[in-house]
């Protein structure tokens, strides 16, 4: 059936068998990313991935976020979250609550117990984030800091040393680290420290946090998360240098349009859209040639999906919506213009599919959402296997539905 798949989807995207890497057909990364605070009002917990099903179809969960700080410091936006929470037996991985005095709780002792359920699972601490990455830059900024840091990181996340706990009670919880600067040398969150600098510290923290990284265990994996845009990645990335210190890299395969735009567009789509009337057109595919082309290999490309949709509304007079004005974002359950997959399924409206440019969305004459389905995710997965890259990664795990379609969906193809 795979093959089936993979035969249709090639013809689809243009690729012939002859253009399918030999080795691209094992050891694909399957990343997703696990929310700190999903453990409050989304009522998401670790043991949730398990019973889910997507534990056992992952190579590897990011946990989101630690901070970092300008005095070149890791630390934790969440003790309580972390490590402090007391968990119940209801929602543990194991079914046994966390008992009065033990040495950890919170979510890292689930990740610790979800580990043990599921051996081949990584768990990798990721740093940053859009409201985490304010003072990367001057943590990174001198050698001496980069040194810091990277120590800090390393003894706090994977050697255990957890603010107000035993010393190690947190270790063996983490197997490597997520750098998610947002982003260096170019605009992210309002009042990001930036610097032209950025782009070549960046590269020396990353070759500073590999060498200590290897010091400490051999098997410490190294990854980051950057950006879609070629102006971003010119700004902040030595990108030849940078890949060869990492064990892979993530690239945003999303919020290529949103509604910080006047106009509706698509949030992921895999190839260019011949109607986007926009003077830089974005994709998933140009993201992924302009690594290539900037001498990254393909075998370390993970291309980021996304389980979210972005919407507009206010969006009328048009048979579809596409490239539409609108007045403004559409009501989410968690933020305006923004709504998870499991959501956006029993969304009343018409659905709307361009093969070509491996896009859908969403429209009832008024809202407009641009979301990814299985069909799509498909689509992407039989892109990554037959382009030879190295996997996929998904923002965020909590997003997917109670059965993990999302998720099986690109397993399908991808292992």
């Amino acid at each position: 059936m795979k093959k089936k798949i993979l035969l249709a989807l090639s013809l689809l995207l243009g690729l012939t068998a002859v253009s399918v890497p030999a080795e691209a057909t094992t050891d694909f990364k399957r990343v997703a990313y696990f929310i700190q605070w999903g453990v409050y009002g989304r009522d998401y917990h670790v043991r949730d991935v398990d019973v889910s099903g997507a534990a056992r179809k992952l190579t590897h969960l990011n946990y989101a976020f630690g901070f970092v700080a300008g005095d070149g410091t890791c630390y934790s936006s969440d003790p309580w979250a972390d490590w402090q929470r007391p968990v119940p037996a209801e929602q543990s991985v194991d079914g046994v609550a966390d008992a009065p005095g033990q040495a950890l709780n919170g979510n890292l002792n689930q990740l610790r117990k979800l580990k043990a359920k599921h051996p081949k699972l990584k768990v990798m601490i990721s740093l940053g984030g859009w409201t985490g990455s304010a003072q990367f830059s001057d943590a990174v900024l001198t050698a001496e800091s980069r040194s810091k840091l990277a120590s800090s990181c390393i003894d706090m996340w994977l050697r255990g040393n957890l603010p107000g706990l035993e010393p190690g009670a947190g270790a063996g919880v983490f197997d490597g680290i997520d750098l998610d600067w947002e982003w260096p040398g170019s605009s992210g969150a309002e009042g990001n420290v930036i610097r032209p600098e950025d782009r070549r510290n960046f590269t020396l923290f990353v070759e500073e946090l590999r060498a200590q990284l290897k010091r400490f265990s051999k098997k410490a994996e190294l990854t980051a998360f950057l950006p879609a845009a070629a102006a971003k990645i010119d700004s902040g990335y030595e990108v030849r240098q940078v890949f060869k210190q990492l064990d892979f890299a993530t690239v945003q395969g999303y919020d290529l349009h949103g509604t910080w735009e006047p106009q509706t567009g698509h949030n992921g789509n895999l190839f260019t859209d011949r109607r986007d009337p926009n003077p830089v057109r974005y994709s998933v595919d140009q993201t992924v040639r302009d690594y290539l082309s900037r001498g990254a290999p393909a075998r370390k490309i993970v291309v980021g999906v996304p389980a979210y949709g972005q919407g507009w509304t206010g969006v009328t007079g048009s048979r579809d919506g596409l490239w539409q004005p609108a007045t403004g974002p559409a009501p989410g359950k968690w933020a305006p213009g923004t709504e998870d997959y499991k959501d956006l399924v029993a969304k009343p409206g018409k659905r709307h599919r361009d093969l070509l440019t491996g896009a859908m969305w969403l429209y009832d004459g008024n809202e407009f959402w641009s979301y990814d389905d299985p069909a799509v995710m498909l689509q992407k997965a039989a892109y990554i296997r037959l382009k030879g890259l190295g996997g996929f990664m998904m923002w965020s795990i909590d997003q997917d539905d109670s059965r993990a379609t999302l998720t099986s969906s690109l397993y399908s193809i991808l292992h």
